[in-house]
């Protein structure tokens, strides 16, 4: 990509002072997500870096990783494997609890959806704690997938996420880089 077409991808995330809580700096990709040309520029990176490497599944988590998730696997042939919060699926569920800031929340995926041996790529629009990526790799290695990529729109590279990963075997590819909560 670009030096151009980074810098309006970086500028079309809209920066939130003092949210959730003061001193975080909310990194909202709405705003990207609803410009067509940031869109479909982040799309358009995401289906290069991982078209023909031979992905069976998206594993992509609820909300907003569903949005890329869904475009992402369109594009380069892929089905997707919606990790939702519980009691949003209709058939035989996998369940993983992961740690966030302020407590525990609990991720889960159909029992089916990921067959063993499938090459699974994880994607989320943020990742900063890795919480979130970690409970989707333990779903999809708890029904046999291979993971060993995942994608993300947004990294907030000071905070530990991408070192978690990497620690489970797992690349992290960022789109943006952001340093700070």
């Amino acid at each position: 990509m670009n030096k151009e077409d980074l810098d309006y991808l970086i500028s079309s995330v809209t920066a939130i002072p003092d949210f959730p809580k003061k001193g975080i700096i909310f990194r909202d990709i709405t705003s990207l997500i609803e410009d067509p040309r940031a869109f479909s520029l982040a799309v358009d990176w995401m289906a290069e870096r991982f078209s023909g490497r031979g992905y069976d599944k998206i594993m992509a988590a609820e909300a907003r990783g569903f949005i890329f998730g869904a475009a992402l696997a369109a594009r380069i042939g892929a089905g997707v494997v919606m990790v939702r919060k519980p009691g949003k699926l209709p058939r035989a569920v996998v369940s993983r609890e992961y740690n966030l800031e302020y407590g525990s929340s609990i991720l889960e995926c159909h029992r089916d959806s990921v067959k063993s041996g499938n090459r699974v790529l994880l994607v989320d629009d943020l990742l900063a704690t890795g919480g979130t990526a970690v409970a989707m790799l333990e779903l999809a290695r708890s029904l046999g997938a291979e993971v060993t990529e995942a994608c993300f729109a947004i990294c907030l590279s000071d905070l530990p996420g991408r070192k978690a990963l990497k620690d489970l075997g797992v690349e992290s590819h960022c789109l943006i880089e952001f340093e700070g909560e």
